[in-house]
């Protein structure tokens, strides 16, 4: 009997990696700098959104940029070092998706542009 398609165990191609800033300017510098060195193979700054929250006791209001990050399992790490490096926040939000499906080309394409060197 074949495996349910929530039992299967292969391995995402890729992720969409989720994360937000202040201002279309920070979102361009880290989108530029992650393409830079192929750890993403795409980022699509989103307009601004207003964003609602709790942050260290009190509900919290601001605008922000949301961030989505195309890249692969392997580039990761190395992806979520550089957000962190270059994130105005002191707690940015990182959260990677798996990709378990796409258009294999689309795929292939996110892998060839996030291989190499940095």
């Amino acid at each position: 009997m074949p495996a349910s398609p929530a039992a299967t165990t292969d391995a995402p191609r890729a992720l969409l990696v989720f994360t937000s800033l202040p201002d279309a300017a920070s979102a361009e510098t880290l989108a530029s700098a992650l393409i830079g060195r192929r750890l993403a193979a795409c980022v699509n700054i989103l307009a601004p959104c207003t964003s609602i929250y709790r942050w260290q006791g009190a509900t919290e209001t601001a605008t922000e940029v949301p961030v989505l990050i195309k890249t692969t399992p392997a580039r990761y790490a190395a992806l979520e070092a550089a957000i962190r490096a270059r994130h105005p926040y002191e707690l940015p939000e990182i959260v990677a998706v798996p990709v378990m499906q796409g258009l294999p080309g689309y795929l292939d394409w996110v892998e060839f542009e996030t291989t190499g060197d940095d």
